[in-house]
Order: structure tokens, then C-alpha cells, then sequence
């Protein structure tokens, strides 16, 4: 319990809080003028200079409660709990004051987790002081006690939904760091093999042809040159490689292969290969990723593009780069939301940022789905 406890004490804040965005001042410049209007077409209300001014003053903290959440509960809570102290009345009644029901979400969202224990203990004292004055009457306090609860939960089950995909998204990455290493592993094993059966044959050959042994001395230092470019590439992407997996010394698949993706399914879309562009001296590593790119991309639709009747895949390749594009002509707006890409085409962007290019994905400019990656010829992985 101790243990738990002291875990959810030392809880960082979520990385990278969302800065403003113009839905913060729009909501700014609705509360202000609603609680100056409250104010006026209220005749009941007490103290009615004091509480619109207590609510007017108190809208702009809602602009740092993603960045200093304690800091907003500690001010909110303190004025809205000394003024009636000071006036001898009871508290604001503004209905407009319900926007303060945003921080208790927002401290649970994005403060950390001594920062969540702080605001609650604040809270908590505040509204029991209430209730113990008698300033709040106890079905008043039952409800407020109410709404903190949902808002604290509602804050904290989006707090662990955003950790939780982000580990998901984590975790897609590595697994693609790994496809994509096992790759250039495969091919790196490629040239190996290659140069011991070219140093067996001209070992074998050596006394009766010394031409055939040194042309295999060449033919071994291009394939160790290539060898050594692949091995920096792997070296790079950082792959902990699991070593009770065999391991296939054949090479890995080409654009070339990219072909076998045309054709009809039974019930889906016709896909449509076409090449182009000098693809000689690319790394095996670029044609590997622009093959599985297109694969993923190519399966994506197949799946996902509803009434799609045809899948294009264009790959071109000019002095410096590759570009592959797949498009589909399906309902691009059912395929997948822009604002939140899958795991799938997430694996496809990390793949193409490891070679050093670009991956995206989106709704095509006239209908159907489009995904589009620019891979630089050297493709030295990061």
C-alpha cells in the first residue's frame, strides 16, 4: 500500500502539455462578457460587484492550467474561499463559476502526481470549511462533492488513456526499428556469404588461375565495402536483436518485387504497379523499406478503403531520391481519421524517418486515401 502510495506521489507531470490554442482566449472572451451579463440580469444575486468581478478576474487562469495546474487551484480556490470571509456573505452563486469545475480535470490531467495530492488536499479543506461555517448547505456540499469527483476521475482516466497509447505508439516504433534492422542484418549477412563462396572459389583456383583469384579479391572488397555501409546503418538504428531466432542469409525483398503486389483480389480493389526512374546502386536498405512500404500501404487499402474499385502504386526514382505513392479511390472521410493515424501507417512514418525521408498519409485531394514517402538514395539510418 505504502508502496502505491509513494508511487503515485513521485508521478511526473505528462511530457509536452499542449500550449494554447485559440480555443483558450475564444473561451476567454465568452466567459468574461457571460459572467458581465450574469451580472446584470441577475437581481438576486449578492454581492454583485464582488462576484462579477471575483469571476471576471479568475477567467484568465484558465490559460495556464495545463502548465501551472497547482498554481490556478491554489489562486481559484483561495479567492473564492477568502472573499466571503472578507464580505461576511456567502458564496459566489454565479452560475458562470462553473467553469472552475475545468481545473480539478486539468491538475488530474496534467500535473504531476505530487501536484494532483497537493490541489486535492486544497479542495477538499476548502469545501469542508464551507460546509462547517455553514456558508454551503449540506445538499449544496453533496453536489459539489459530486461534480469534484467526476471531473478528478474524468481527468485522470484521459491522464492514463494518453499513457497508455503513448507506450502503444512506443512500442510500434520499436517493433519497426527491428523489422527494419532485421533487414539490413539479413542483407549485411547477404554480403558476407557471398564473399566467403567468392574467397573459397578463388582460393580453389588460385595455382592454375591467378586472374580468377584476383578478380574474386575484387569482387569480395566491393561486397565488404557494401557489407560495411549496411553494417553502419545497423549499427545506427540500435536493434537488440533476439538470438534465439534463426536467421535467413537470403536478401531481403526489392522494389523490383513491389510487381507481385498487382492484381485483383477476390472481393477488393485492382492494384496497379507502375516503376520508373534509374532504381540502379540504391541500398538494400531503401529497397527494402519502399517495398514495405508499399505492402503496407497497398494491404491498408485492400482493407480499409470502402467502395474502392482500383489502388495505384507509383514508384519513381531520380539523382537523389526515391518516391513512392499508393492511392486508392475509395471514400477517403471512412478510411481512417486524419487526427488519429493507426499503428500501422505510424510504423510506416517511423520506418522512413529511420532512412532519413518522410512518410504521410491522408485524405487524397479529390477522393480515396494517399500515402506518400520520399527516401533519400543513401538511406543512412539515424
Amino acid at each position: 500500500m505504502l508502496a502505491a502510495l509513494r508511487s503515485l506521489w513521485n508521478e511526473p507531470r505528462p511530457p509536452d502539455p499542449p500550449p494554447w490554442t485559440w480555443r483558450d482566449p475564444a473561451l476567454v472572451g465568452v466567459l468574461v462578457p457571460a459572467a458581465v451579463l450574469e451580472g446584470f440580469l441577475r437581481p438576486d444575486l449578492p454581492w454583485r460587484v464582488v462576484s462579477v468581478a471575483v469571476a471576471v478576474g479568475l477567467v484568465p487562469t484558465l490559460l495556464w492550467r495545463r502548465t501551472r495546474p497547482l498554481l490556478v487551484i491554489v489562486i481559484c480556490f483561495a479567492v473564492t474561499g477568502l472573499v466571503p470571509l472578507l464580505t461576511g456573505g456567502p458564496p459566489s452563486e454565479m452560475y458562470t463559476m462553473a467553469y472552475q469545475l475545468i481545473l480539478p480535470y486539468a491538475l488530474f490531467r496534467w500535473g504531476s502526481g505530487r501536484e494532483a495530492a497537493i490541489g486535492l488536499a486544497i479542495m477538499v479543506v476548502s469545501a469542508s470549511l464551507s460546509v462547517v461555517t455553514g456558508r454551503t448547505a449540506g445538499a449544496d456540499a453533496i453536489g459539489a462533492f459530486t461534480f469534484l469527483s467526476a471531473t478528478v476521475a474524468l481527468g485522470g482516466a484521459f491522464r492514463y488513456r494518453s499513457r497508455a497509447r503513448s507506450r502503444e505508439l512506443d512500442q510500434v516504433k520499436l517493433l519497426e526499428r527491428e523489422q527494419l534492422a532485421r533487414d539490413l542484418h539479413d542483407t549485411v549477412a547477404h554480403h558476407v556469404s557471398a564473399m566467403a563462396v567468392r574467397a573459397q572459389a578463388g582460393l580453389a583456383t588460385a595455382e592454375s588461375r591467378p586472374e580468377a583469384a584476383t578478380e574474386a579479391l575484387r569482387v569480395i572488397e566491393a561486397e565488404a565495402a557494401r557489407a560495411l555501409d549496411e553494417m553502419h546503418a545497423l549499427v545506427r538504428v540500435l536493434r537488440r536483436d533476439r538470438l534465439d531466432e534463426p536467421v535467413d542469409l537470403a536478401p531481403g525483398r526489392r522494389i523490383a518485387d513491389i510487381g507481385r503486389l498487382a492484381g485483383r483480389s477476390r472481393s477488393g480493389p485492382a492494384v496497379d504497379v507502375e516503376i520508373s526512374g534509374d532504381l540502379g546502386g540504391l541500398p538494400p536498405s531503401v529497397e527494402a523499406a519502399v517495398y514495405r512500404l508499399a505492402q503496407e500501404s497497398v494491404t491498408n487499402a485492400v482493407r480499409h478503403a470502402r467502395h474502392a474499385t482500383r489502388v495505384e502504386v507509383r514508384v519513381t526514382a531520380d539523382d537523389t531520391s526515391v518516391r513512392l505513392r499508393v492511392s486508392d479511390d475509395g471514400d477517403g472521410g471512412l478510411v481512417r481519421p486524419a487526427a488519429s493515424p493507426g499503428y500501422g501507417i505510424i510504423g510506416m512514418i517511423e520506418r522512413a524517418h529511420l532512412l532519413r525521408g518522410t512518410c504521410t498519409a491522408g485524405p487524397g485531394p479529390d477522393r480515396g486515401w494517399t500515402v506518400s514517402a520520399v527516401l533519400p538514395r543513401t538511406g543512412a539510418a539515424t
